[in-house]
């Protein structure tokens, strides 16, 4: 997979993702990607939530996964 390949494939995991974080206020930005790490921004209300790093992991992080498998990590960038 290019790099071209994996940023446009981690968007549309993000798009899956956004309307979720947007219904409680939030978003989700991508800022990154290095080698196999997802880099990206919690937005609004998903910043300071106290979860956040739950739907880092299960719904970010694993939905991202199934877009580009080779991806092992997903870190929020405050």
């Amino acid at each position: 997979m290019t790099a071209q390949e994996t940023t446009q494939n981690v968007e549309k995991a993000l798009s899956e993702i956004r309307p979720f974080l947007e219904s409680d206020g939030g978003n989700i930005k991508l800022l990154s990607i290095e080698d196999t790490t997802v880099k990206v921004q919690l937005e609004g209300a998903c910043s300071g939530c106290s979860v956040n790093q739950m739907t880092l992991k299960n719904g970010v992080e694993a939905t991202i996964k199934k877009y580009a498998p080779h991806i092992q990590e997903v870190i929020n960038v405050e």
